[in-house]
């Protein structure tokens, strides 16, 4: 409220600057909803379901209660007060060692002591056990916070996961437990300045030499939180090629560089790795991402991990997880900018409604206007069925680390094999349409620094880029997961879907979106179909010409699943009653599906339509014809 009790702008008493002061006190306390954590745990997903598997039969409501509710005071007293300062104050390069925010190694350490980097590990490596639906809903409310402080722990977690996979037990002894209490960082050391994603041409050596460690020599570049003083340590799971091995990606092998190794003395000292470039950023700017030069003074060591040439495959394990999580980083952050707008919307008066002739009338809040409806409706249509696909995801991973029956551990393998560049592409591509509207809801004052929405639409750019661009993904979904084991994965998604649809079969009130699913899924099938025969008739350039679009195409078709899933819920809870507050919070819900399915999936008619000619246009066109 403005200083004499009015909205912002209604008043004059309340400048510009004084209206911004009292919004963002207010904004404070709101970058996710609590209350649609707790729709999709409970009641769209069941949570509570998994307690009857042995692994989590330690766990209850209670339990998931208490850990949401500690996440969501860490993300609101520890990360949200850093979001917009760690923006303005980036890390820097200074001597040869990157200077974080001083506030990195105190949340290093409440992360690592308060168990949510060992979250889902099992108790006898001292971790929390977990199931990863709450410990991917805990990330989601990190990163809405703070993204750039999320990362940290996030990387940790994932390159202490690798070790914990495909590690010795003494690799295991040597450097996890560190990584889990937040005094060391982990990082995934992939890319290279000539090699980019390209992995197979990565030139990095891992030589090898009478002791147990192999010599490592080149450059990595684009490394997040590769070198910084918020640790005592760094970590990396680092790809490198044995001289002799086979050649491309079937020759590459996974190993163990840490910044500073241990001594005979039990000491930590130099290991030949120094930052030699750090990178600054139109976004994300808490993290540091830095460029590292190896074997310099010919002395780094480097310790294998698992059997030599296998890295790449063990490494799919880290970068699965981290695209599933530049998704839910993704999804956080629009998540986050939603709110943002949301609040504006409710406080911004101006203008009156069309049918009001009268000028003297006051003006009325923004959210009044029926396109500015539409902004907020699109960015929680995205945002709230991109939480649901990543909770799905996470359900997957549980599923598979419970189940006893080997079939269903590899349907569910299957599943999120064909769902995990969906999971990172449609929240990164859409989350940056989703910002950009709610930069549009604020008009003049999104443009401004004075409000969050700014710095979201810098941040968010990078999703759609690191871990596999979405050119990438689409390859991956239609070049590889489509039609993995003769397209198993293909069919397992569609029975999935089918089975949605015959829960939703139940409620009336949901039988024209259960159509509308239904015409999706013969144009998913008909395009697929149509995409295969392609590339056994014309070849595969072709066939993956437009790849990235079939992944849009695909993504849009999956959303719309995720809504009718959640429409299952909605209904249910209508039909059995509910509290005023509670019901308007269904009532939102269910208008939200409505807006996805009548302004969402009809996209998928031009996609499809392109998708069937199949001209080839882009592979014909000559690279000569790009001259002036």
């Amino acid at each position: 409220m403005g200083v004499s009790g009015q909205a912002p702008n209604q008043g004059k008493e309340a400048s510009f600057f004084e209206n911004i002061y009292l919004w963002k006190s207010r904004m404070a306390a709101k970058f996710i909803s609590e209350r649609n954590i707790r729709f999709l745990l409970y009641e769209v997903f069941d949570i509570e379901s998994l307690t009857k598997y042995d692994y989590y039969k330690d766990h209850n409501r209670k339990v998931f209660d208490m850990v949401l509710k500690e996440a969501m005071r860490l993300a609101k007293d520890l990360l949200y007060p850093l979001f917009e300062e760690m923006d303005r104050n980036p890390p820097g390069l200074v001597q040869g060692e990157v200077k974080v925010h001083p506030s990195i190694r105190d949340l290093m350490k409440e992360f690592g002591e308060g168990g949510w980097i060992s979250a889902t590990f099992p108790y006898e490596h001292e971790g929390e056990q977990l199931p990863h639906m709450l410990a991917e809903i805990c990330e989601l409310i990190f990163a809405a916070a703070n993204y750039s402080t999320h990362a940290y722990p996030g990387l940790t977690h994932g390159a202490a996961h690798l070790i914990e996979s495909f590690g010795s037990q003494d690799l295991f002894e040597i450097y996890v437990p560190n990584m889990l209490a937040g005094k060391w960082q982990g990082t995934m050391a992939l890319t290279e300045p000539e090699a980019g994603s390209s992995l197979a041409d990565i030139v990095t050596t891992a030589e090898p030499t009478n002791g147990d460690y192999y010599l490592i020599k080149e450059q990595k570049t684009f490394i997040s939180a590769g070198d910084h003083d918020g640790v005592e340590n760094v970590i990396h799971l680092m790809l490198a090629k044995i001289p002799g091995g086979p050649p491309g990606v079937k020759g590459i092998s996974l190993f163990v560089v840490p910044k500073k190794r241990i001594n005979q003395t039990g000491n930590l000292e130099f290991n030949d790795v120094i930052c030699s470039g750090i990178y600054h950023k139109l976004g994300y700017r808490g993290c540091p991402i830095v460029q590292l030069s190896m074997g310099d003074k010919k002395d780094c060591r480097g310790w294998l991990v698992g059997e030599p040439h296998r890295g790449l495959a063990y490494m799919f394990q880290m970068m699965n997880e981290a695209r599933i999580g530049v998704g839910m980083g993704a999804t956080a952050m629009a998540t986050a900018a939603y709110y943002a707008s949301l609040e504006y919307a409710k406080t911004r008066h101006q203008g009156r409604k069309l049918t009001d002739k009268d000028p003297t009338l006051p003006p009325i809040p923004i959210i009044q206007h029926a396109d500015v409806k539409r902004i907020l409706l699109f960015q929680r249509a995205v945002v709230e069925g991109a939480q649901s696909l990543l909770t799905q995801c996470s359900r997957y991973v549980d599923l598979m680390k419970v189940s006893n029956d080997i079939k269903d551990k590899k349907k569910y393998n299957l599943l999120l094999e064909l769902l995990t560049p969906i999971a990172k592409s449609y929240p990164s591509e859409m989350g940056i349409l989703s910002v950009s509207q709610g930069l549009q809801c604020l008009g003049g004052s999104g443009y401004c620094a004075d409000y969050p929405l700014e710095q979201y639409y810098r941040d968010c750019r990078i999703h759609p880029i690191h871990e596999g661009t979405t050119g990438i993904q689409g390859i991956d979904l239609l070049g590889r997961k489509v039609i993995l084991e003769d397209g198993q994965p293909f069919a397992l998604f569609l029975d999935e879907l089918r089975h949605t649809i015959e829960r939703a079969e139940r409620y009336p009130e949901l039988k024209i979106y259960i159509d509308e699913l239904n015409k999706a899924i013969k144009r998913l099938q008909a395009v697929t179909h149509h995409l295969i025969s392609i590339s056994q008739q014309k070849g595969i350039e072709l066939f993956l010409a437009d790849a990235t679009l079939y992944l849009e195409f695909f993504s849009i078709i999956t959303i719309a699943w995720q809504w009718l899933l959640q429409g299952v819920a909605i209904q249910k809870a209508l039909i059995e009653g509910t509290r005023t507050g509670d019901r308007n919070f269904y009532e939102g819900k269910m208008f939200t599906l409505r807006f996805f399915y009548r302004y969402e999936l009809p996209k998928i008619l031009w996609l499809s339509q392109r998708l069937m000619e199949c001209d080839g246009l882009t592979v014909e066109m000559k690279t000569d014809y790009f001259k002036d």
